[in-house]
């Protein structure tokens, strides 16, 4: 694990409470004040990553964005803590309740248990954790009163994307597999399945989905959030079975099907998730035909700043394509190989959606 500080030395306490660190030291944070009055903003929020690291061109680089952006314009430090193993996490919000931190964003549904367990012990601190209910009993409730759940209902994005999908394949499949059968990972691909099927009704057609069952709620899954031959070789599996546009769930996993489309020689375009992929991910940019954008940066951001002000309405933040949370990026390199009519038909599914008109199913409604 690696804790960044950003203006501010590390305690003792937190040398102790944590192993194996290295700090990187960064310029001098500006003055903290308060930009409506002038007065000093004793305010200090932290966050922890998941295992996949803040240069994961995905949730935990925005939710890192989203701090830094807060922070800046609050004129305040912050400090990050990088895990590198689920043996991380606890640790590691340990590390910076000793460092009086106020404020606590954990990245990520594998920092869930851990992050109950701290908010529990530690009341007087608030905790944000992103794309987690923290409900670890499953009542229906956050299991502490002083946690933030951050969360966004994909599904609506993604029956966008599945609709896309559809409209663009030439083979007539689709493809798509995740890291782990989690609720934030299978959102996702729900949501892709219910927008070729939607699509199929609309146009008549008979597109087929693979690596996912809607009925039975499962499909194919690697087993980690990590890049590499089992990725690989899921993604190869689609592609054997003639899927054109595959769908990686799972932070980076989509590196490894882009190993395996350049490999192929053949034409298959991808569907990113959380971030704009295009934008990111430069390297393969020709490859995506869009993604699904969780606006994770801008959540962050809000809850930092809505905590600095001394009280945090913990009531879960849900972006849906309603608010803005959620959506669609551009096409991009794609925009001349869509079909001309793509954009407004999607336009009229998106309101559809919105009003209620078209029904999509997801865990969070």
């Amino acid at each position: 694990m690696r804790i960044s500080t950003h203006g501010r030395a590390l305690s003792g306490m937190a040398l102790v409470a944590t192993s194996a660190l290295v700090l990187a030291g960064c310029a001098a944070a500006p003055e903290e004040t308060d930009a409506g009055s002038g007065e000093t903003l004793d305010f200090l929020p932290c966050m922890v990553s998941d295992s996949g690291g803040f240069d994961d061109k995905s949730f935990n680089q925005l939710g890192y964005e989203g701090i830094e952006t807060a922070a800046n314009d609050l004129g305040v430090e912050f400090l990050t803590v990088e895990s590198t193993s689920d043996a991380d996490y606890a640790p590691n919000i340990e590390s910076l309740i000793a460092e009086g931190c106020d404020l606590i964003v954990t990245v990520g549904f594998n920092l869930s248990a851990a992050t109950v367990e701290f908010a529990l012990a530690n009341p007087d601190v608030n905790f944000a954790i992103v794309d987690d209910a923290a409900d670890n009993d499953f009542d229906g409730t956050t299991d502490a009163d002083n946690i933030k759940p951050i969360l966004f209902d994909t599904a609506g994005a993604a029956f966008l994307a599945g609709y896309a999908a559809a409209s663009y394949s030439s083979t007539g499949v689709v493809g798509t597999y995740g890291g782990m059968n989690f609720p934030t990972v299978s959102i996702f691909m729900d949501g892709a399945a219910q927008g070729v099927d939607y699509y199929n009704s609309e146009k008549g057609a008979d597109v087929t989905v693979r690596g996912w069952d809607v009925a039975a709620q499962d499909g194919t899954f690697i087993g980690s959030f990590a890049p590499g031959t089992d990725s690989r070789s899921a993604a190869q599996n689609l592609i054997d079975q003639g899927a054109d546009v595959l769908l990686p769930v799972g932070g980076p996993i989509f590196q490894s099907a882009v190993e395996a489309i350049r490999d192929s020689g053949k034409d298959i375009a991808l569907i990113g998730v959380d971030a704009d992929l295009t934008e990111t991910e430069t390297a393969a940019a020709d490859l995506f035909l869009t993604s699904i954008l969780k606006q994770i940066k801008v959540a962050v951001s809000e809850v930092v700043t809505e905590a600095s002000g001394g009280s945090l309405d913990t009531t879960p933040y849900v972006g849906t394509l309603e608010n803005g949370g959620v959506g669609i990026a551009p096409f991009h390199d794609f925009e001349s190989k869509v079909d001309g009519g793509l954009e407004a038909e999607l336009v009229a599914v998106k309101d559809g959606i919105i009003s209620g008109d078209i029904a999509v199913k997801s865990y969070l409604n």
